[in-house]
């Protein structure tokens, strides 16, 4: 059987609930679809990670963000969305992820049917709300399908005594290769630029370039990893090729948005290598009426524009709309 919501949200991230709140404020039926667990993507993030926000920043729906510091860590951060989610009734099925949305095309049936791992759907109108941390950036080299390589990075533990390849230089490959060396990891960082990431955090840039500078942790700049095998790795620097023993690679250079998908819903990307999803910056309603983007997604490749604490006001533009039309 099929059942039909005025409104699905696809993504159950902070940005998709703060669409299901103001949903509920205007009395708009609703259902959010989350592939993962609740709020997914801060899931993944580092056990220890502390975010760039404070926490009055990274609050939606007025619920008030208590922490023990002005920057809350990802614990805390998990407990406020949970409470959130529980306090007011979320509507939301985890661990169901959407496979394909078609356009029904007939006047007197709902305009979209959303088709999941678990179930049929149909919608009144469709808000996609879905991040950016579903698909890491590979580096197309030999070896890289190896077990020993992880494109994310949660618990420093687990590399304890072990010599870990950290490839990056922003924020979670420079938290990666602190915490990890802290465990006792013997650190090799691999940085394809001349210098740290001009994004990592403030309090903790000092940090790595002073365990860079005094060689506790070892970083090659301006070079890349050319080849993981089993028990080593291959090193391209500006002056030789270097081969280093190794046992586990943790390659944190980022992550991209689901485009694919937005594109086969219909939803036209820019040409540039942005790849810039086409909607209204007032409504957020794309060029296929009915479906709108919230959150990070709407910066296409561009993923450092948006953040929780300057979209969460997606949320009101797109029901304002939508509730117009009712």
């Amino acid at each position: 059987m099929t059942t039909h919501y005025s409104l699905i949200i696809i993504g159950g991230g902070p940005i998709g609930m703060a669409c299901a709140l103001e949903a509920e404020k205007k009395g708009i039926r609703y259902l959010i679809l989350e592939k993962g667990t609740l709020v997914n993507s801060l899931y993944n993030y580092p056990v220890n990670m502390t975010f760039f926000s404070t926490s009055e920043r990274l609050e939606i729906g007025g619920v008030p963000f208590v922490s023990n510091n002005p920057k809350p860590r990802r614990a805390e951060a998990l407990e406020y969305y949970r409470r959130v989610a529980q306090d007011n009734r979320i509507n939301i099925h985890l661990f169901e992820e959407v496979l394909e949305v078609k356009q029904t095309g007939e006047k007197k049936q709902p305009p979209f049917q959303i088709i999941t791992s678990k179930s049929i759907y149909t919608a009144g109108n469709i808000i996609i709300a879905t991040g950016f941390y579903d698909i890491p950036y590979l580096l197309n080299i030999p070896g890289e399908n190896l077990p020993k390589v992880k494109h994310y990075y949660d618990d420093p533990h687990y590399y304890a005594f072990q010599k870990v390849v950290v490839v990056g230089a922003q924020n979670s490959a420079v938290d990666a290769a602190l915490e990890t060396w802290r465990k006792g990891a013997e650190v090799t960082m691999v940085v394809r630029k001349p210098e740290i990431g001009q994004r990592v955090k403030y309090w903790v840039r000092p940090d790595i370039e002073n365990r860079i500078k005094e060689g506790s942790i070892k970083a090659y700049f301006n070079s890349c990893l050319k080849e993981i095998r089993e028990n080593e790795v291959v090193i391209q620097t500006p002056e030789e090729e270097i081969v280093l023993p190794n046992d586990w690679v943790l390659s944190l250079t980022g992550y991209q948005p689901n485009l694919s998908f937005l594109k086969n819903i219909g939803i036209e990307l820019s040409n540039d290598d942005v790849r810039k999803p086409a909607y209204n910056e007032e409504t957020h309603e794309t060029n296929v009426p009915g479906i709108y983007l919230a959150g990070v997604i709407c910066g296409g490749m561009n993923t450092h524009r948006l953040f929780i604490e300057n979209s969460r006001e997606h949320a009101q533009k797109i029901l304002a709309h939508i509730a117009s039309k009712s």
